[in-house]
């Protein structure tokens, strides 16, 4: 009689319960085994800030499933507080500790989903009572009974690193009324996004009342305070370290287990190098989408979506499901909320590009979200990457609304391989309060075209020193607005007076270039236009004063 296939999965959270639901659904004759270490399998992680900040109100909205529901509704012998301690892929077994002692498990099939667990860095008093992760069911349970016990003077927290882990925390503290101080070491919150969207991020939070210490780092512990690099002393008798995350993977390295810097190393179709052995989700070392030859570069990517889809794609190729799908390469798209903002971001940032010697244009858009006459019509902040051939590279997003709907617009784009003109071609949806006639993504496709084919020019906040020493500025804005701040060095001459100040603006450029600005760079992009066709080296200062303000941090740039 032939042997029952046994499928063992260690994990149950995201990749882990994917793969073994979907599996189910393709083979209802295999015997699958879930191996959770923790207490809980299916739960909601990504919901976890919100639960500190009782947006969710019962710990148990964050349990999507139990081992109970998943026997009933799938017939998956999900096993709790069991943990695996050792493999052995030659006679395929499994170790586990369990809550009646150890115990030994065959299988045909492993598949791996540790997941990652928190970088604890070895700070003097990481590990006082009052320093907690943000990983688990029992850290956010921890960290708000501590909140529920602790009143008046002593709501002091401080949270270190401004992921969007650690973004989300801060928040969630600030609106329990907490005093929060947010540590980043990099030298802006949500390293991810580039330096003039991350600023918006940071003066949001600054209006929630969060003080933001970038640069900066946690020198010591104690139990009411930490001490900063540089000696400073912040209270806080709460502590929560969400510095990153790396690949809980320290159990396989004996098995003989393939792993980079940590990461399981996998194929496209996620087997390991080890026989009837796959892996999935934030602790494999995943392909991450970059123009240019192939194979694309590999890191772990700590995110839902993308180990979610993947574990139902080895589960395809566990069961045999001809053909199975190769595991694409991870756009990284996110989102987070930061007060009255959203942020999303997906592809690669500039430092990425820059990392890796790929030619790129960026373009800064600043476009309502929906028709400007109808009421509530706020700004969308948008910065696009995109190559030289006009390939999509990048976009980050930032503003109050529809933020979410470009984003994904932008990521499906990428995936679909679609160049960034093709954006001006899009039937995207329109109505006054949920768009505008030419959408921001179809006038991020213009723009784009107008670069690739030369009629726009840009230059860029990063370069104003080079445009004072070897050109002249010009600011097109009105008086008015020139008045409320400006570039230093530039000059007022308002975009209307363009056409009848050109022997002026020829004197003043002097044989060299004019470097133009205006608030979001649509009339200095008229103006380029203008003094372009009457034989002067002109350019636009992409995305305007709003772009330049933010790029150096100022508080000019509302959101509103």
């Amino acid at each position: 009689m032939e042997e029952k296939q046994r499928i063992v999965i260690i994990g149950g959270v995201a990749a882990g319960m994917s793969a073994a639901a979907r599996a189910r659904r393709l083979s209802e004759d295999a015997e699958i085994i879930v191996l959770e270490q923790g207490p809980y399998v299916s739960f909601a992680n990504c919901g976890l800030p919100y639960f500190v900040g009782k947006e969710i109100a019962a710990v148990d909205d964050l349990l999507l499933q139990t081992p109970a529901s998943l026997s009933a509704s799938l017939n998956l012998d999900v096993r709790v507080n069991h943990e695996v301690i050792a493999i052995d892929p030659k006679a395929q077994t499994v170790t586990v500790r369990t809550p009646s002692g150890a115990e030994v498990l065959t299988y045909s099939q492993l598949v791996l989903t540790p997941g990652g667990k928190a970088f604890i860095p070895d700070t003097p008093g990481i590990d006082l009572p009052h320093v907690h992760t943000l990983r688990t069911v029992d850290d956010a349970r921890h960290i708000r009974h501590q909140m529920e016990t602790q009143s008046g003077d002593t709501q002091a927290a401080a949270v270190l690193g401004a992921g969007f882990i650690g973004i989300e925390a801060a928040e969630a503290l600030a609106r329990q009324g907490w005093k929060v101080t947010l540590v980043e070491l990099s030298n802006h919150v949500l390293p991810p996004l580039d330096q003039e969207m991350a600023s918006l991020v940071d003066a949001q939070l600054k209006r929630l009342g969060i003080t933001v210490r970038t640069g900066a780092y946690a020198k010591e512990i104690f139990p009411d305070r930490i001490e900063l690099d540089d000696g400073t002393l912040v209270a806080a008798s709460l502590v929560i370290a969400s510095i990153g995350v790396h690949p809980d993977t320290d159990l396989f390295a004996d098995a003989g287990l393939e792993c980079e810097r940590g990461a399981i190393m996998v194929d496209e179709h996620g087997r390991t190098n080890l026989p009837n052995v796959w892996a999935s989700g934030d602790a494999i070392s995943q392909q991450v989408y970059l123009p240019g030859p192939s194979p694309y570069p590999r890191r772990p990517v700590a995110l839902a979506g993308p180990a979610n889809r993947a574990g139902r794609l080895i589960a395809d190729d566990i069961v045999g499901l001809a053909p199975a799908r190769p595991l694409p390469a991870a756009l990284g798209t996110a989102i987070v909320r930061v007060g009255e903002l959203t942020c999303a971001t997906t592809g690669a940032n500039r430092a990425t590009l820059v990392a890796n010697d790929i030619p790129f244009h960026t373009i800064h858009l600043h476009p309502n979200q929906h028709a400007g006459y109808f009421p509530g019509a706020t700004p969308i902040h948008l910065v696009i990457h995109f190559g030289t051939d006009g390939t999509l590279l990048g976009a980050q997003a930032i503003g109050q609304a529809g933020v979410d709907k470009r984003i994904d617009v932008l990521a499906t784009a990428m995936r679909g391989g679609l160049l960034v003109t093709d954006l001006i071609d899009l039937d995207l949806a329109y109505s006054p309060p949920y768009g505008m006639a030419k959408d921001p993504i179809n006038l991020a496709g213009m723009i784009a075209e107008n670069v690739l084919e030369g009629t726009l020019r840009l230059w860029y906040p990063a370069q104003v020193d080079q445009a004072r020493q070897d050109g002249c500025l010009i600011d097109v804005r009105s008086e008015a607005e020139f008045a409320r701040g400006h570039i230093d060095g530039a000059l007022n001459i308002p975009h209307l007076e363009i056409r009848g100040r050109l022997d002026e603006i020829t004197t003043l450029a002097k044989g060299g270039p004019v470097y133009l600005s205006c608030l979001s760079g649509m009339r200095s992009y008229l103006a380029q236009r203008v003094l372009s066709q009457a034989g002067l080296d002109a350019y636009s200062l992409s995305g305007g004063w709003l772009t330049y303000t933010a790029w150096f941090g100022g508080d000019e740039n509302e959101c509103h």
